[in-house]
Protein backbone atom coordinates (compact mmCIF):
# COMPACT_ATOMS: atom_id res chain seq x y z
CA UNK A 1 0.00 0.00 0.00
CA UNK A 2 1.38 3.57 -0.81
CA UNK A 3 1.86 5.85 2.00
CA UNK A 4 -0.48 8.39 0.25
CA UNK A 5 -3.12 5.74 -0.06
CA UNK A 6 -3.11 4.93 3.93
CA UNK A 7 -3.29 8.31 4.55
CA UNK A 8 -6.28 8.40 2.51
CA UNK A 9 -7.89 5.77 3.66
CA UNK A 10 -7.22 6.91 7.23
CA UNK A 11 -9.07 9.97 6.93
CA UNK A 12 -12.02 8.57 5.37
CA UNK A 13 -12.18 5.41 8.00
CA UNK A 14 -11.98 8.66 10.79
CA UNK A 15 -13.93 10.96 8.43
CA UNK A 16 -17.36 7.97 9.16
CA UNK A 17 -16.73 8.13 12.72
CA UNK A 18 -16.81 11.73 13.32
CA UNK A 19 -18.28 11.81 16.42
CA UNK A 20 -16.37 8.54 17.94
CA UNK A 21 -13.11 10.56 15.88
CA UNK A 22 -14.00 13.79 18.32
CA UNK A 23 -14.40 12.40 21.69
CA UNK A 24 -11.22 10.21 21.07
CA UNK A 25 -8.90 13.57 20.43
CA UNK A 26 -10.54 15.79 23.72
CA UNK A 27 -8.17 14.29 25.80
CA UNK A 28 -5.34 15.02 23.52
CA UNK A 29 -6.59 18.73 22.73
CA UNK A 30 -6.67 19.85 26.34
CA UNK A 31 -3.28 18.23 27.16
CA UNK A 32 -1.72 20.37 23.99
CA UNK A 33 -4.03 23.54 24.70
CA UNK A 34 -2.90 23.54 28.55
CA UNK A 35 0.78 23.27 27.25
CA UNK A 36 0.49 25.92 24.49
CA UNK A 37 -1.97 28.71 26.90
CA UNK A 38 1.08 27.93 29.56
CA UNK A 39 4.41 28.53 27.26
CA UNK A 40 2.74 31.12 25.47
CA UNK A 41 1.61 33.67 29.04
CA UNK A 42 5.07 32.04 30.70
CA UNK A 43 7.12 33.27 27.34
CA UNK A 44 5.19 36.54 27.44
CA UNK A 45 5.82 37.26 31.18
CA UNK A 46 9.17 36.56 30.63
CA UNK A 47 9.81 38.62 27.50
CA UNK A 48 7.99 41.88 29.36
CA UNK A 49 9.83 41.35 32.88
CA UNK A 50 13.22 41.28 31.16
CA UNK A 51 12.09 44.43 28.65
CA UNK A 52 11.26 46.21 31.87
CA UNK A 53 14.11 45.21 33.82
CA UNK A 54 16.55 45.78 30.60
CA UNK A 55 14.65 49.38 30.48
CA UNK A 56 15.71 50.04 34.28
CA UNK A 57 19.53 49.24 32.96
CA UNK A 58 21.77 46.36 32.15
CA UNK A 59 24.20 47.94 33.70
CA UNK A 60 22.64 48.96 36.70
CA UNK A 61 22.31 47.40 40.37
CA UNK A 62 20.56 48.56 43.58
CA UNK A 63 21.33 49.24 46.98
CA UNK A 64 18.10 47.54 49.40
CA UNK A 65 18.21 46.64 53.30
CA UNK A 66 16.28 43.42 52.29
CA UNK A 67 16.49 41.05 49.36
CA UNK A 68 13.35 41.10 46.85
CA UNK A 69 12.69 37.41 47.35
CA UNK A 70 12.94 36.00 50.83
CA UNK A 71 12.37 32.01 51.02
CA UNK A 72 12.25 31.49 54.40
CA UNK A 73 10.76 33.06 57.34
CA UNK A 74 13.94 32.57 59.41
CA UNK A 75 15.54 34.35 56.39
CA UNK A 76 12.99 36.86 57.05
CA UNK A 77 13.46 37.35 60.88
CA UNK A 78 17.12 37.83 60.01
CA UNK A 79 16.58 40.04 57.27
CA UNK A 80 14.09 42.37 59.43
CA UNK A 81 16.85 42.76 62.08
CA UNK A 82 19.13 44.92 59.70
CA UNK A 83 19.44 48.44 60.12
CA UNK A 84 17.60 51.40 57.71
CA UNK A 85 19.90 52.26 54.70
CA UNK A 86 19.20 56.35 55.12
CA UNK A 87 19.97 59.41 53.12
CA UNK A 88 23.04 60.15 55.08
CA UNK A 89 24.18 56.19 53.35
CA UNK A 90 23.34 57.82 50.24
CA UNK A 91 25.45 60.68 50.88
CA UNK A 92 28.43 58.46 51.24
CA UNK A 93 28.61 56.91 48.25
CA UNK A 94 28.02 59.77 46.49
CA UNK A 95 31.29 61.05 48.06
CA UNK A 96 33.30 58.09 47.50
CA UNK A 97 31.79 55.78 44.94
CA UNK A 98 34.51 56.57 42.02
CA UNK A 99 32.91 53.56 39.95
CA UNK A 100 29.19 55.11 40.27
CA UNK A 101 28.61 56.65 36.77
CA UNK A 102 25.22 57.97 38.20
CA UNK A 103 23.84 57.54 41.89
CA UNK A 104 19.94 57.68 43.22
CA UNK A 105 17.83 57.17 45.62
CA UNK A 106 14.55 56.14 45.98
CA UNK A 107 11.72 55.11 48.14
CA UNK A 108 7.66 54.60 48.09
CA UNK A 109 4.44 53.67 49.14
CA UNK A 110 1.01 53.73 48.27
CA UNK A 111 -1.78 56.93 48.88
CA UNK A 112 -4.57 59.52 47.94
CA UNK A 113 -4.17 61.63 45.28
CA UNK A 114 -7.03 64.25 45.09
CA UNK A 115 -8.17 66.90 42.76
CA UNK A 116 -11.35 69.01 43.57
CA UNK A 117 -13.93 66.35 43.96
CA UNK A 118 -12.16 63.61 42.03
CA UNK A 119 -9.68 60.88 43.67
CA UNK A 120 -7.38 58.62 42.96
CA UNK A 121 -6.74 55.87 45.59
CA UNK A 122 -3.89 52.97 45.66
CA UNK A 123 -1.74 55.80 43.59
CA UNK A 124 2.16 54.77 43.54
CA UNK A 125 3.76 57.09 45.49
CA UNK A 126 7.66 57.81 45.30
CA UNK A 127 9.94 59.89 46.07
CA UNK A 128 13.32 60.14 44.31
CA UNK A 129 16.24 62.01 43.36
CA UNK A 130 16.23 64.13 40.05
CA UNK A 131 19.15 61.20 39.23
CA UNK A 132 16.42 58.24 39.50
CA UNK A 133 14.65 59.69 36.01
CA UNK A 134 17.86 58.80 34.09
CA UNK A 135 18.79 56.07 35.91
CA UNK A 136 15.17 54.51 35.25
CA UNK A 137 14.78 55.74 32.07
CA UNK A 138 11.86 57.28 33.09
CA UNK A 139 10.99 59.47 29.76
CA UNK A 140 8.86 63.01 30.32
CA UNK A 141 6.01 63.57 27.73
CA UNK A 142 5.16 66.87 28.84
CA UNK A 143 7.18 69.65 31.42
CA UNK A 144 10.00 68.79 32.82
CA UNK A 145 11.61 65.96 35.19
CA UNK A 146 12.63 66.95 38.41
CA UNK A 147 15.83 68.82 39.25
CA UNK A 148 18.52 68.27 41.99
CA UNK A 149 16.74 72.05 42.76
CA UNK A 150 13.82 70.15 43.93
CA UNK A 151 16.25 67.85 45.85
CA UNK A 152 18.31 70.29 47.74
CA UNK A 153 14.79 72.99 48.53
CA UNK A 154 11.99 70.11 48.70
CA UNK A 155 10.44 71.67 47.21
CA UNK A 156 6.36 70.48 46.36
CA UNK A 157 7.07 69.68 42.38
CA UNK A 158 5.88 66.72 41.41
CA UNK A 159 5.92 64.26 37.95
CA UNK A 160 2.76 62.14 37.43
CA UNK A 161 1.52 59.51 34.89
CA UNK A 162 -1.35 59.39 32.57
CA UNK A 163 -3.91 58.23 34.74
CA UNK A 164 -3.84 61.12 37.08
CA UNK A 165 -4.43 63.49 34.05
CA UNK A 166 -6.96 61.37 32.64
CA UNK A 167 -9.08 60.90 35.93
CA UNK A 168 -8.47 64.25 37.89
CA UNK A 169 -7.50 66.80 35.71
CA UNK A 170 -9.54 65.90 31.88
CA UNK A 171 -9.34 68.47 29.10
CA UNK A 172 -7.50 70.74 30.75
CA UNK A 173 -3.47 71.45 30.77
CA UNK A 174 -1.68 69.50 34.06
CA UNK A 175 1.51 71.67 34.01
CA UNK A 176 1.04 73.86 36.92
CA UNK A 177 -2.08 72.63 38.56
CA UNK A 178 -2.17 71.91 41.90
CA UNK A 179 -3.33 68.68 43.41
CA UNK A 180 -3.03 66.81 46.79
CA UNK A 181 -0.71 63.59 47.33
CA UNK A 182 -1.62 62.07 51.18
CA UNK A 183 -3.47 65.86 52.38
CA UNK A 184 -0.38 67.83 51.22
CA UNK A 185 -0.74 70.63 48.50
CA UNK A 186 2.07 69.94 45.66
CA UNK A 187 2.54 71.24 41.87
CA UNK A 188 2.64 69.64 38.55
CA UNK A 189 5.50 70.09 36.83
CA UNK A 190 5.84 67.22 34.45
CA UNK A 191 3.53 64.16 32.81
CA UNK A 192 5.71 61.09 32.73
CA UNK A 193 5.63 58.98 28.99
CA UNK A 194 2.19 56.87 29.04
CA UNK A 195 2.83 53.38 29.68
CA UNK A 196 0.24 51.47 29.77
CA UNK A 197 -1.66 48.55 31.99
CA UNK A 198 0.45 45.29 32.69
CA UNK A 199 -1.08 42.14 34.07
CA UNK A 200 -4.06 44.27 34.86
CA UNK A 201 -2.66 46.93 37.14
CA UNK A 202 -2.25 50.33 35.27
CA UNK A 203 1.06 51.61 35.14
CA UNK A 204 0.69 55.50 34.69
CA UNK A 205 -1.12 56.04 38.38
CA UNK A 206 2.04 57.51 39.75
CA UNK A 207 3.09 60.46 41.43
CA UNK A 208 6.79 61.62 41.80
CA UNK A 209 8.29 63.93 43.99
CA UNK A 210 11.70 64.85 45.16
CA UNK A 211 13.01 62.54 47.94
CA UNK A 212 13.69 65.17 49.96
CA UNK A 213 10.25 66.05 50.11
CA UNK A 214 9.04 62.13 50.86
CA UNK A 215 10.78 61.91 53.82
CA UNK A 216 9.50 65.34 55.05
CA UNK A 217 6.01 64.89 54.58
CA UNK A 218 5.92 60.86 55.15
CA UNK A 219 8.50 60.40 57.73
CA UNK A 220 11.91 58.88 57.81
CA UNK A 221 11.33 55.63 58.97
CA UNK A 222 11.18 53.44 55.86
CA UNK A 223 14.72 52.03 54.16
CA UNK A 224 15.77 53.68 51.23
CA UNK A 225 16.69 52.10 47.86
CA UNK A 226 20.09 53.40 46.28
CA UNK A 227 20.19 52.41 42.91
CA UNK A 228 24.00 52.91 40.72
CA UNK A 229 25.21 52.63 36.87
CA UNK A 230 27.93 51.20 36.30
CA UNK A 231 27.91 52.13 32.52
CA UNK A 232 28.71 49.65 29.36
CA UNK A 233 32.06 48.92 29.25
CA UNK A 234 33.07 45.05 30.37
CA UNK A 235 33.15 44.19 33.71
CA UNK A 236 32.12 47.54 34.96
CA UNK A 237 29.06 46.63 36.59
CA UNK A 238 30.95 43.62 38.78
CA UNK A 239 33.62 46.30 39.34
CA UNK A 240 30.82 49.00 40.92
CA UNK A 241 29.59 46.29 42.86
CA UNK A 242 32.46 45.45 44.65
CA UNK A 243 33.33 48.27 45.36
CA UNK A 244 29.78 48.90 46.41
CA UNK A 245 29.90 46.47 48.67
CA UNK A 246 33.15 47.17 50.13
CA UNK A 247 31.94 50.84 51.15
CA UNK A 248 28.31 50.07 52.58
CA UNK A 249 30.35 46.98 54.98
CA UNK A 250 32.88 49.64 56.03
CA UNK A 251 29.43 52.15 56.71
CA UNK A 252 27.78 49.37 58.05
CA UNK A 253 30.65 48.45 60.41
CA UNK A 254 30.15 44.91 59.03
CA UNK A 255 33.13 42.74 60.01
CA UNK A 256 35.09 40.18 57.96
CA UNK A 257 33.96 36.78 57.41
CA UNK A 258 30.31 38.60 58.51
CA UNK A 259 27.57 38.43 55.80
CA UNK A 260 26.59 41.78 54.39
CA UNK A 261 23.81 43.71 56.22
CA UNK A 262 22.06 44.85 53.10
CA UNK A 263 21.07 43.42 49.96
CA UNK A 264 22.51 44.11 46.21
CA UNK A 265 20.49 43.31 43.29
CA UNK A 266 21.23 43.51 39.89
CA UNK A 267 18.99 42.91 36.47
CA UNK A 268 20.39 39.61 36.22
CA UNK A 269 19.08 38.68 39.89
CA UNK A 270 15.81 39.38 39.00
CA UNK A 271 16.11 37.82 35.16
CA UNK A 272 17.11 34.15 36.59
CA UNK A 273 15.05 34.72 39.83
CA UNK A 274 11.87 35.10 37.41
CA UNK A 275 13.23 32.46 34.81
CA UNK A 276 13.36 30.09 38.03
CA UNK A 277 9.86 31.01 39.44
CA UNK A 278 8.19 30.66 35.72
CA UNK A 279 10.13 27.39 35.09
CA UNK A 280 8.48 26.06 38.29
CA UNK A 281 5.14 27.10 37.18
CA UNK A 282 5.15 26.05 33.80
CA UNK A 283 7.19 22.36 34.89
CA UNK A 284 3.67 21.86 37.37
CA UNK A 285 1.14 22.72 34.59
CA UNK A 286 3.26 20.78 32.33
CA UNK A 287 3.40 17.72 34.39
CA UNK A 288 -0.55 17.93 34.92
CA UNK A 289 -0.88 18.31 31.10
CA UNK A 290 1.29 15.23 30.76
CA UNK A 291 -1.57 12.89 32.57
CA UNK A 292 -4.55 14.69 30.29
CA UNK A 293 -2.01 13.30 27.17
CA UNK A 294 -1.59 10.16 28.52
CA UNK A 295 -5.24 9.55 29.29
CA UNK A 296 -5.76 11.09 25.42
CA UNK A 297 -3.38 7.78 24.31
CA UNK A 298 -5.05 5.34 26.66
CA UNK A 299 -8.49 6.63 25.11
CA UNK A 300 -6.78 6.68 21.34
CA UNK A 301 -5.76 2.93 21.58
CA UNK A 302 -9.11 1.59 23.30
CA UNK A 303 -10.57 3.28 20.24
CA UNK A 304 -8.14 1.46 18.28
CA UNK A 305 -8.71 -1.40 19.41
CA UNK A 306 -12.23 -1.39 18.82
CA UNK A 307 -11.62 -0.16 15.52
CA UNK A 308 -9.72 -3.57 14.94
CA UNK A 309 -12.56 -5.38 15.85
CA UNK A 310 -14.74 -3.58 14.45
CA UNK A 311 -12.95 -4.47 10.74
CA UNK A 312 -11.54 -7.46 11.38
CA UNK A 313 -13.38 -9.07 8.21
CA UNK A 314 -12.06 -5.81 6.14
CA UNK A 315 -8.37 -6.77 7.78
CA UNK A 316 -9.17 -10.20 6.52
CA UNK A 317 -9.96 -9.49 2.84
CA UNK A 318 -6.64 -6.74 2.48
CA UNK A 319 -4.14 -9.50 3.46
CA UNK A 320 -6.02 -12.03 1.02
CA UNK A 321 -5.89 -10.34 -1.56
CA UNK A 322 -1.68 -9.53 -0.91
CA UNK A 323 -1.78 -6.60 1.76
CA UNK A 324 1.33 -7.09 4.15
CA UNK A 325 1.98 -6.99 7.75
CA UNK A 326 3.37 -3.96 7.89
CA UNK A 327 0.83 -2.44 5.06
CA UNK A 328 -2.02 -2.99 8.06
CA UNK A 329 -0.22 -1.82 10.68
CA UNK A 330 0.92 1.24 8.73
CA UNK A 331 -2.67 1.38 8.00
CA UNK A 332 -3.60 1.68 11.29
CA UNK A 333 -0.90 3.67 12.90
CA UNK A 334 -1.48 6.22 10.26
CA UNK A 335 -5.19 6.08 11.77
CA UNK A 336 -4.12 6.73 15.13
CA UNK A 337 -1.69 9.20 14.74
CA UNK A 338 -3.66 11.62 12.55
CA UNK A 339 -6.65 11.19 15.76
CA UNK A 340 -3.52 12.56 17.87
CA UNK A 341 -2.23 15.59 15.64
CA UNK A 342 -5.77 17.07 14.66
CA UNK A 343 -5.95 16.65 18.46
CA UNK A 344 -3.15 18.74 18.75
CA UNK A 345 -3.91 20.97 15.99
CA UNK A 346 -6.72 22.12 17.82
CA UNK A 347 -4.87 22.19 21.01
CA UNK A 348 -2.27 24.42 19.78
CA UNK A 349 -5.47 26.77 18.49
CA UNK A 350 -6.98 26.37 22.41
CA UNK A 351 -4.15 27.24 23.96
CA UNK A 352 -3.07 30.42 21.87
CA UNK A 353 -6.64 31.51 22.40
CA UNK A 354 -6.78 30.94 25.65
CA UNK A 355 -3.55 32.63 26.27
CA UNK A 356 -4.83 35.44 24.36
CA UNK A 357 -8.31 35.66 25.82
CA UNK A 358 -6.07 36.49 29.30
CA UNK A 359 -3.89 39.10 27.39
CA UNK A 360 -6.96 40.66 26.21
CA UNK A 361 -8.95 40.38 29.72
CA UNK A 362 -6.56 40.75 32.47
CA UNK A 363 -3.49 42.06 30.58
CA UNK A 364 -1.23 39.40 31.37
CA UNK A 365 1.40 39.48 28.67
CA UNK A 366 1.51 36.75 26.22
CA UNK A 367 4.11 36.00 23.18
CA UNK A 368 3.54 32.84 20.69
CA UNK A 369 6.33 30.46 20.43
CA UNK A 370 7.19 28.91 17.08
CA UNK A 371 9.09 25.80 19.08
CA UNK A 372 6.25 25.18 21.25
CA UNK A 373 3.82 24.97 18.35
CA UNK A 374 5.68 22.36 16.81
CA UNK A 375 6.78 20.78 19.74
CA UNK A 376 2.85 20.29 21.08
CA UNK A 377 2.23 18.86 17.15
CA UNK A 378 5.17 16.53 17.19
CA UNK A 379 4.10 15.24 21.09
CA UNK A 380 0.59 15.16 20.27
CA UNK A 381 2.19 13.04 17.02
CA UNK A 382 4.34 10.79 18.97
CA UNK A 383 1.59 9.80 21.41
CA UNK A 384 -0.72 8.93 19.00
CA UNK A 385 1.58 6.35 17.34
CA UNK A 386 2.79 5.17 20.50
CA UNK A 387 -0.86 4.33 21.83
CA UNK A 388 -1.40 2.99 17.84
CA UNK A 389 1.03 0.63 18.17
CA UNK A 390 -0.43 -2.52 19.97
CA UNK A 391 -3.58 -1.88 17.91
CA UNK A 392 -2.19 -1.52 14.84
CA UNK A 393 0.30 -4.85 15.76
CA UNK A 394 -2.91 -6.79 16.63
CA UNK A 395 -4.62 -5.59 13.62
CA UNK A 396 -1.33 -6.60 11.66
CA UNK A 397 -1.20 -10.47 13.37
CA UNK A 398 -4.98 -11.53 12.26
CA UNK A 399 -4.97 -14.58 10.70
CA UNK A 400 -6.37 -13.62 6.93
CA UNK A 401 -8.18 -17.19 7.39
CA UNK A 402 -9.53 -16.38 10.92
CA UNK A 403 -10.31 -12.93 9.78
CA UNK A 404 -12.98 -13.49 7.26
CA UNK A 405 -14.51 -16.17 9.11
CA UNK A 406 -15.25 -13.50 12.10
CA UNK A 407 -17.97 -11.99 10.70
CA UNK A 408 -19.57 -15.32 8.73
Amino acid sequence: MQFGEAIKVALQSLWANKMRTVLTIIGVVIGVASVIAVITLSNGAKMFVVRKIANHGSDTLTVTRMNAVIFSGDEYLKETKRKNIVYDDYFYLQRTCTRCLALGASLGSTGKVVSGKQSSDNTQISGWTSSMFDINDENIAEGRALTPMDDRLATHDIVVGYDIVDNLLPNIDPIGQEIRVDGEVYTIVGVGERKGAVFGQSEDNYVVMPLSTYLHTHGEHESLDISAKAGMAAGALDNLEDQVRALMRARRHDRPGEEDDFAIQTNDTFISLFKQITGMFAGIIIGIAAISLVVGGVVIMNIMLVSVTERTREIGIRKALGAKRRDVMLQFLIESATMALMGGFFGVVGGITVAKAVTLVVGFPSAIAVWAVFLGLFVATSVGIFFGVYPAHKAASLDPIVALRAEL
